[in-house]
């Protein structure tokens, strides 16, 4: 029938299926829109919806939309996002893929017309076929592989979980059993003191002087010696440290063999005996450990009396060189003082004159007498003189006495001024007098200063320059420090895991480095 007889439909070459692009084709039937309307409340992704509309093509379904090819494939008992079908939908895009092309349709020689439904070439090949049989070769692989992952990581956990109990578990249990159970009980008794000096703070030098910190080297010649081997070899000599700590009662890894050698003894000592220094406050805090509170008291009483006779014999050698130094310079100083008596004495002696000053004054106040008289006698003269007729009798016997007058003083001067073959003038013994008695005044003041230091040095010899205060007194404990089960076993826990996370990051990493 022709294309334009009334009554009949056009063809239009699609047959009863509505043509693309159209309302019919792209809008779902009414009752299928609160189906569409669900599926989209379902919250399905953009690749879900591909993988449903390509997996509708592939059964020859015609879908509207993303949503429709949903709703068709549930309609028609399909499950679009089940894994068999997603697994045949790849099978058969890979078979499609490396099946060859079909041949190319010849061309028409007409041209087609556009926007016009053209001709369906029949011999076209390229439509969605049958849809191929459901095979389950693809599920039991992948649910094989599932298998044998979940086996492969419960057989990882176990071999994790029996590492974890064999390297770390298994040990932190039986270090709490050794610390709850096995140890001995120790008792640790603590003790403070302070390196004191008895100097003065403002005689003390420096800018640190008179400062806990100017005995900080004390302090740590005391710590480094509590720590010694002197003062174990002195601990154990006096009070048998070795003997204590030999007991057969005490567990294996807390005792100390009778026959052990002196490392074995100071390495234990170094454990019993804890000793600390805090700079900013200059106090050395100790620890000692023993079996018994008595025994750990006796045992820091000894070595605190230790530290005290270190820390005054570092001392002594000082005082011993300061003390015969003063001593030296005062018997020198009063052997020249003696020496220079002998001399003012010896001079004294062979000059016969005991005072120069004395003697000098004695002489020069004849003189001045002598001097004042023989005025009154020129005075005398020169009246006799200014007479007319003087008496010649008065003014011989008034010359007579001023030339006696004249003689004297001037045998007087001599004796001063003109030296003596035997003893010399008296200026001389004055002078040699008088260098002797200012030697003898100097040896004496130098002899004094002597003696002052000699007694200050005395004074500080006896006194003791550095000193232990004990800030903390060593009083024993009535119950067993040691030890301490709790954190032991804590700490043992946490070295014994990261020893084991340091070696198996080690160990993968070796492992990682040898598949590469």
């Amino acid at each position: 029938m022709s294309r334009g007889a009334p009554g009949r439909t056009a063809e239009d070459g699609f047959g009863d299926r509505p043509f693309p692009g159209s309302a019919k084709a792209e809008k779902p039937a009414t009752g299928a829109s609160d189906r569409i309307a669900e599926i989209r409340q379902e919250g399905l992704t953009g690749r879900q919806l591909r993988m449903a509309r390509r997996l509708a093509q592939k059964h020859g379904l015609e879908p509207a939309s993303d949503f429709d090819a949903v709703r068709l494939l549930r309609a028609n008992g399909i499950d679009p996002f089940d894994r068999a079908n997603l697994i045949k939908l790849v099978s058969a895009k890979k078979e499609a893929a490396n099946a060859p092309p079909a041949s190319t349709p010849p061309k028409s020689a007409a041209k087609p017309t556009p926007n016009l439904p053209q001709k369906v070439d029949t011999e076209v090949k390229n439509l969605p076929g049958a849809p191929a049989p459901k095979s389950s070769v693809g599920l039991h692989e992948l649910e094989r592989i599932q298998r044998d992952i979940a086996k492969r990581r419960r057989r990882k956990t176990a071999f994790l979980a029996a590492r974890l109990f064999a390297f770390v578990l298994a040990p932190t249990a039986l270090a709490w059993m050794y610390y709850a159970f096995v140890a001995t009980p120790i008792f640790a008794t603590k003790s403070e003191f302070i390196v004191q000096q008895a100097e003065a703070q403002a005689a003390a030098p420096g800018l640190l002087g008179g400062t806990a910190l100017a005995a900080s080297q004390d302090s740590i010649m005391v710590q480094d010696f509590l720590k010694s081997r002197e003062a174990m070899l002195r601990l154990d000599a006096d009070h048998d440290f070795r003997t204590h700590f030999s007991d057969p009662s005490i567990d294996w890894f807390q005792r100390v063999e009778a026959d052990a050698s002196n490392e074995a003894l100071y390495a234990h000592y170094q454990d019993s005996v804890r000793i600390g220094f805090d700079p900013t406050e200059g106090v050395i805090r100790m620890e000692v450990s023993a079996l018994s509170p008595e025994a750990s008291r006796v045992f820091s009483e000894a070595l605190i009396g230790y530290a005290e006779e270190r820390v005054d014999s570092v001392t002594e050698r000082m005082r011993e060189d300061q003390m015969q130094g003063a001593r030296e310079s005062f018997d020198e100083a009063e052997a020249k003082m003696i020496e220079s008596q002998e001399r003012v004495l010896t001079l004294q002696q062979q000059l016969g004159v005991v005072d120069p000053a004395s003697e000098t004054s004695a002489l020069m106040s004849q003189i001045g007498t002598f001097e004042v008289q023989l005025a009154e006698k020129r005075l005398q003269l020169q009246q006799l003189l200014d007479n007319a007729q003087p008496n010649q009798a008065r003014v011989s016997g008034v010359q007579g006495d001023i030339d006696r007058l004249e003689d004297l003083i001037s045998d007087l001067r001599a004796q001063l001024t003109v030296e003596d073959r035997s003893a010399g003038s008296l200026a001389s013994v004055s002078a040699q007098l008088r260098m002797a008695e200012v030697d003898l005044e100097t040896r004496t003041m130098i002899m004094q200063e002597a003696l002052q230091h000699m007694e200050a040095a005395r004074i500080e010899a006896m006194r003791q320059v550095r000193f232990l205060s004990i800030s903390v007194a060593p009083i024993p404990p009535d119950e067993p420090t040691y030890p301490k089960v709790l954190e032991n076993t804590l700490i043992a826990f946490f070295v014994l895991a990261g020893i084991y996370l340091l070696l198996s990051i080690t160990v993968a990493v070796l492992r990682d480095q040898v598949s590469n």
